[in-house]
């Protein structure tokens, strides 16, 4: 795993990214079109690649993997044929290890494996933090890696376990890993589900019909009509077949340190999560970034569309009307993947235009999800003073974005987070806004319903990005020279 930023996408080059989403049904006739529709529900956690495997008795394991979005590889006729059965799991990436930015096709998940006793295929969301001294063990040992990907880790050590069945061979494996992973494997005849002992990244399981499946997140279950039936549990393994749901608990127990950023930004406003509505989470970050910091203004407008549920909330709180002070263009898409340099200048007005009658001789709220490197932000500040606003307040709803992800998400290295190098002001004069403010991290706790705020001897989520508290030592990074917060920060 590596911490440097591919190249920047020229048109959204200051999000962090989520790095996949997983999905799989079992019990179900034509699986695979399940999983391409739960896929697509689930795009917005990895663009850069998809697969699907399934398994038929007659033609046993089908895969199939390919570049870019599942919309442009997975709708055929001619390619869900391919991938018969009545059982499949599926993948959508944006890489955070392994090749970065240039993902190769054999990084592309599922990964499979044939074992003594059957096939299996693997689909990881998270990163494992000790990637590199498994694989140098693993390799030390005989095992050969086919791609870079750190997940490709658990099936050389589910080939290495002398567990009796599958699961109990994958029960071993994750044993051995440190770090966040929600899987998606399947056998023959079983789904499987695991989520690491602290929760990090989300797994939900759902019913379909006479059949089950399981999601990143309910809105793929949303998409395939499939009722929401619980979350997987931190720490829980679950072995799916058409007669019911296996419960297993394989790992030490652990307080659960879900990942506070997926509501913040990374899950689809219409998802739950922990029993929760991600959309009225956002609108309290919203209300709860008014009451912390209010500023006399004309209009509270979102930066889309990561930002709208939270201006509305900024705007019911502050009384300040809510506008569409900038208008996103929706089809910008695919057409400039490869833009010229002329195009490339133009940057973010590919994307987000503003609305200069709207704006004109007003003060403007610019309402925002998160400032990673701030380049985003200033050219939406250039555009907004451009279209003659009087004055321009930038409200985020995250606090500061100080210490890189280690458990599936896209960081840039330390230095090149804004707040890491910046006070606050120095932020604000950075950016050349009127005024710069975040909401603060017991705020953050508030509004996704920890009433007494943030507690600091045992905190409810992991927040290591905005805290530098990482509730599972990123011990490859440490050992690349990564310096880990003192006591004194």
């Amino acid at each position: 795993m590596s911490t440097a930023m591919p190249a920047a996408h020229p048109f959204d080059d200051d999000k962090l990214r989520e790095e996949c989403g997983v999905f799989g049904v079992v019990g179900v006739t034509d699986a695979s079109n399940f999983v391409a529709l739960g896929l697509h529900a689930l795009q917005h956690r990895g663009q850069e690649a998809g697969g699907i495997v399934t398994h038929d008795p007659d033609t046993g394991f089908n895969q199939q993997r390919r570049m870019g979005l599942v919309r442009d590889n997975f709708t055929s006729a001619a390619m869900m044929e391919r991938l018969p059965g009545t059982i499949g799991i599926g993948h959508v990436r944006y890489s955070t290890a392994g090749s970065k930015g240039q993902t190769a096709m054999r990084d592309v998940q599922p990964f499979f494996g044939e074992f003594s006793m059957g096939g299996a295929a693997i689909a990881h969301n998270g990163n494992i933090t000790n990637a590199m001294s498994l694989r140098r063990e693993l390799i030390e040992r005989g095992s050969i890696f086919q791609s870079s990907s750190d997940s490709e880790c658990i099936i050389h050590l589910m080939a290495r376990s002398m567990g009796r069945n599958i699961p109990d061979r994958m029960e071993e494996a994750l044993r051995k890993v440190e770090g966040a992973f929600s899987i998606v494997a399947m056998t023959r005849t079983k789904l499987i589900g695991c989520r690491d002992p602290l929760g990090v990244r989300p797994l939900v399981l759902g019913k379909v019909g006479d059949g089950w499946a399981l999601a990143s997140e309910t809105c793929a279950l949303d998409i395939i009509g499939a009722e929401f039936v619980r979350e997987i549990e931190p720490g829980e393994l679950v072995v799916v077949t058409e007669k019911g749901v296996a419960s297993h608990f394989p790992f030490r127990p652990n307080r659960a340190r879900f990942c506070i950023f997926e509501h913040v930004y990374f899950s689809r406003p219409d998802s739950i999560l922990g029993g929760r509505s991600v959309y009225e989470t956002r609108e309290n970050i919203g209300r709860e970034l008014a009451k912390e910091n209010p500023v006399d203004a004309d209009l509270v407008c979102p930066v889309p569309d990561s930002g709208t549920p939270a201006a509305i909330g900024y705007s019911l709180e502050s009384g300040i009307p809510y506008a569409m002070g900038i208008i996103r263009n929706q089809y910008m898409g695919r057409t400039f993947i490869e833009p010229t340099e002329s195009i490339r200048n133009m940057g973010v007005r590919l994307k987000l235009n503003v609305n200069r009658a709207l704006i004109k001789g007003k003060r403007v709220i610019l309402v925002d999800d998160s400032v990673v490197r701030g380049t985003t932000s200033r050219k939406i500040k250039e555009m907004i003073l451009d279209a003659g606003a009087a004055e321009v307040h930038f409200r985020i709803a995250s606090p500061p974005t100080q210490w890189p992800c280690f458990y599936g998400v896209d960081t840039p290295q330390r230095e090149k987070l804004l707040a890491a190098t910046m006070t606050e002001d120095e932020m604000r004069d950075h950016l050349g806004v009127d005024s710069l403010k975040f909401i603060s991290l017991n705020g953050l706790y508030r509004a996704v319903g920890e009433t007494k705020g943030r507690d600091p001897n045992a905190p409810a989520y992991c927040d290591a990005c905005f805290s530098g508290e990482y509730p599972v030592a990123p011990s490859d990074m440490i050992e690349q020279g990564f310096q880990a917060k003192t006591a004194a920060e």
